[in-house]
Order: C-alpha cells, then sequence, then structure tokens
C-alpha cells in the first residue's frame, strides 16, 4: 500500500523516537539511587567504613572520667562489644554487666576489670578497651585564633601549646593581652604571649587544668 508524503513522514518520525528510547542508557555520571545499589558494591562498603568512630590516642597512665566514651572489644564475642559512655558516678554499663565502675582508671585496668566481671560468662575473655571520646579533660580555646574551640586534654599542655593546636593567633590578636580563665573560683590568669614566645616572662606559659578556657583578645 502506498503513503502519502505527510502520514510517510509521521511515521518516520515515530519510528525514530522509539527507538531512541530503547536504546537509551544512563550517563558514566547518572546518580544511582540507594535503593538500587548492590550492599557488596565497593563504594557501599565505603560508606560503612566512614562512619566508624575514630578513637583518641591516649598514653597509658590516662584515667577515664566521666563523660568519655569506652569503645570496649570481647574477642570473638561481638555480643559483648559495645561503645559505653561513663555515667556521671563513674560506671559503665554492657550488657550482662551493669554499674561497673572505671572512672579514675586507666584503659588498662578498666580491660582487667572488665575481664574479671566477664570470666563468669566467658571462658578467658580477652577484652580491649579503646578511648572513643574525652568529655572529662578538655579545654577551650576563644578568640583570635584560627581554629577556636574545645580541645581534649590528652597529656600535660600549657597556653602555648594550646594555641598553637589552635592553629596560631590570627593577625588581628592582641598578643600581649591573653589570659586563662579558671573554671572553678572564675580566676583570671594573664599571659604576655609575644613576650612568652620570645623566651620572657615564662612563668606565664602556665599548665593548663580540664576546664581552664584561653582567651586570645
Amino acid at each position: 500500500m502506498q503513503l502519502s508524503g505527510p502520514v510517510l513522514l509521521y511515521s518516520l518520525f515515530a519510528f525514530c523516537l522509539i527507538s531512541g528510547a530503547e536504546g537509551q542508557s544512563p550517563s558514566d555520571g547518572q546518580a544511582v539511587s540507594g535503593s538500587a545499589a548492590d550492599p557488596s558494591s565497593p563504594g557501599t562498603q565505603q560508606s560503612v567504613t566512614l562512619q566508624a568512630r575514630p578513637t583518641v590516642p591516649v598514653g597509658p597512665d590516662y584515667r577515664i572520667g566521666a563523660g568519655d566514651v569506652l569503645r570496649v572489644s570481647v574477642f570473638e564475642e561481638p555480643q559483648f562489644s559495645t561503645s559505653a559512655v561513663v555515667r556521671p558516678d563513674g560506671k559503665i554499663s554492657i550488657p550482662l554487666i551493669s554499674d561497673l565502675p572505671v572512672a579514675g582508671m586507666t584503659p588498662d585496668a578498666a580491660q582487667r576489670q572488665l575481664a574479671e566481671q566477664l570470666s563468669r560468662f566467658i571462658k578467658h575473655p580477652r577484652v580491649t578497651v579503646i578511648i572513643e571520646e574525652i568529655h572529662s579533660r578538655i579545654v577551650y580555646v576563644t578568640g583570635e585564633v584560627q581554629h577556636p574551640g574545645a580541645y581534649p586534654l590528652i597529656s600535660p599542655m600549657n597556653v602555648v601549646q594550646l594555641i598553637a593546636r589552635a592553629g596560631g593567633p590570627t593577625e588581628f590578636a592582641k598578643r600581649k593581652e591573653v589570659y586563662v580563665l579558671h573554671q572553678e573560683g572564675g580566676v583570671r590568669i594573664k599571659v604576655n604571649y609575644q613576650m612568652v614566645l620570645a623566651g620572657k616572662h615564662l612563668e606565664e606559659n602556665i599548665g593548663l587544668i580540664p576546664g581552664d578556657t584561653v582567651v586570645v583578645p
């Protein structure tokens, strides 16, 4: 059957549209929805890894305090492995063990304490305690520094060291007017940061204690 000119053009146009739709595939840059992604794909595994909480490097003499977050791991016993927050009363709770005092202990001492308690349920438990977050020993720096905020007091630290950890003073900082506020008693201690860096008035570069705030005007 012979088709007229307009009908023939319409038929060819429709055929091209259908062929193009069937041959279309997602481009390399097109996002894939989460429901369609393979859970075993490398990309999915990477996202899970990134969610893991980093540990805080502490010395063997670090003393656990209220508010600290501990990661308790029991070898080959995942049901006992968990993260625990040290409560204000200095105790933690994990599966089958509640109200275990750990405040004031080193991580090694806490491991031995937990292993002793778990030995009632597990034969020769191998326990590891790692500090995930430190909240019991915090110092603060504010004002004209590069990175103001709260910093864990893992080891002895003085004013100059804390300012250095915060990235150093900005160009607008009044380096001769730095001071430290003690949390207890509200005592204010002046620190001539510029003179200390020059090797003078070193007694002003005091050691910090938990709760101290260094102010850089």
